[in-house]
């Protein structure tokens, strides 16, 4: 019955704007009610650290990478670190005395969102939390963007929001943000166009320093490239493709979630690379779970379960996505890159459009099927070609990546502490 409810009502805010926002409001008011007693109720404690990153679905990125080099540092020896997620069970967190492990949305995890003097995370917090004067918001994002992200997008194109909802939700949240992560000149001009940071007055709260989140791939082992294989049975004679397909705001079915229509045939693929290749399959969460691919076992991997992207990276001998952001930081590894960009008209003129010109990307463009079978058959001979477009790209967009990125933003974030 409340899944029924749930549809009928997203369906009714698919059509009618008016009625999404008294819908949006009203949800928003209980949130705030909801959490009002917590608010009042703990007092913020400036030793305490809350991380997390997509709202509780994994244990990665730059929260991750910033906790653990926190744990390593004496000035934080007395810290208590808090962790949320939506599943605790699934999630292997680096072990310290001071560790605590909350469910994303239970009574604990409003308790210490409450009584944590920081919060580090790389997506939004719900608009509903209200932050406390003496709280600090680390805003660390998830990537370098390639599509238009909040204020910067301009057309229509989301099923669940205009462009106006979208910039009124985006202000909402970024009013809270005390610092806001950057790895580049090119993501600091991004991010404070798209979150709009000018107009509200917090130019100021970027840190360039790197991406914290890239630091394992400067430090990974032999020894942890066997044990990720180990752990996802990939087969060690033969090379790995790395496939990471990104959502679509235009594809959303009610009661289900965004959905994904494939775009890609894996039977042919199979067919003319399966004594060669495997592949690694990662779709966005979004839509991880509206994916099968059980019939092509042996062939295709799924990985939407991976809590560490950076892991799947080091496994990889080449990427392939579409308008995922993922592929920057994959370039610090210097590897091959594909984009399969199957619906590149539609998707740039009336979903998102980007923020480079596609001419930037040191890698070759697929459009169909048989492009895409091309570039797989003549990788080695391109990816020679595309050297100098490689070092001119991570120039501009990786050139502060070098394994340290996280203990320079800690020593930014904690300045009064290091």
């Amino acid at each position: 019955m409340i899944k029924k409810i749930r549809k009928f009502l997203v369906d009714i805010a698919k059509k009618n704007v008016f009625l999404r926002k008294i819908f949006r409001k009203v949800k928003n008011i209980e949130g705030k009610m909801a959490y009002h007693k917590y608010y009042k109720k703990y007092k913020v404690d400036d030793k305490t650290i809350l991380f997390e990153t997509f709202n509780g679905r994994t244990y990665g990125c730059s929260p991750k990478a910033i906790y653990e080099k926190m744990i390593e540092m004496k000035e934080f020896k007395d810290y208590t670190f808090v962790w949320s997620f939506v599943d605790p069970s699934k999630h292997e967190v680096k072990e310290n005395k001071n560790l605590i492990i909350v469910k994303h949305d239970s009574p604990d995890y409003y308790k210490y969102l409450s009584i944590s003097k920081y919060w580090i995370v790389n997506s939004i917090v719900e608009e509903a939390i209200t932050k406390k004067d003496n709280q600090v918001y680390v805003q660390c994002w998830h990537g370098t963007p390639l599509k238009r992200l909040r204020c910067d997008i301009e057309v229509d194109g989301s099923v669940l929001n205009t462009v106006e909802e979208i910039r009124k939700r985006n202000d909402i949240d970024a009013k809270r943000f005390d610092y806001f992560i950057s790895p580049s000149k090119f993501c600091t001009e991004k991010f404070t166009s798209a979150f709009n940071l000018k107009n509200l007055g917090l130019e100021d709260i970027i840190i360039e320093e790197g991406y914290p989140r890239n630091d394992s791939l400067f430090h990974y082992t032999e020894k942890d490239v066997k044990r990720i294989k180990d752990k996802y049975n990939i087969p060690k004679d033969k090379k790995v493709i790395f496939y990471l397909p990104t959502f679509r705001d235009n594809q959303h079915e009610s009661g289900v979630g965004y959905t994904y229509n494939l775009g890609i045939d894996f039977d042919s693929l199979k067919k003319k690379f399966g004594d060669k290749y495997v592949i690694l399959f990662s779709p966005h969460y979004f839509v991880a779970k509206q994916v099968d691919v059980s019939k092509y076992k042996g062939f295709v991997i799924d990985v939407s379960d991976n809590d560490d992207i950076n892991d799947m990276y080091i496994v990889s001998d080449v990427i392939m996505t579409d308008y995922s952001s993922v592929f920057f930081d994959f370039a610090n590894l210097k590897r091959p890159m594909i984009f399969y960009m199957y619906d590149l008209d539609l998707y740039k003129g009336k979903l998102r459009d980007f923020y480079l010109d596609l001419d930037e990307l040191p890698g070759p463009i697929a459009e169909t099927q048989e492009d895409l079978e091309k570039n797989l058959a003549n990788l080695d001979k391109d990816f020679k070609n595309y050297a100098i477009k490689y070092e001119k790209f991570n120039k501009k967009f990786n050139y502060l990546d070098d394994g340290n990125a996280s203990e320079r933003v800690i020593k930014v974030i904690f300045k009064d502490v290091i």
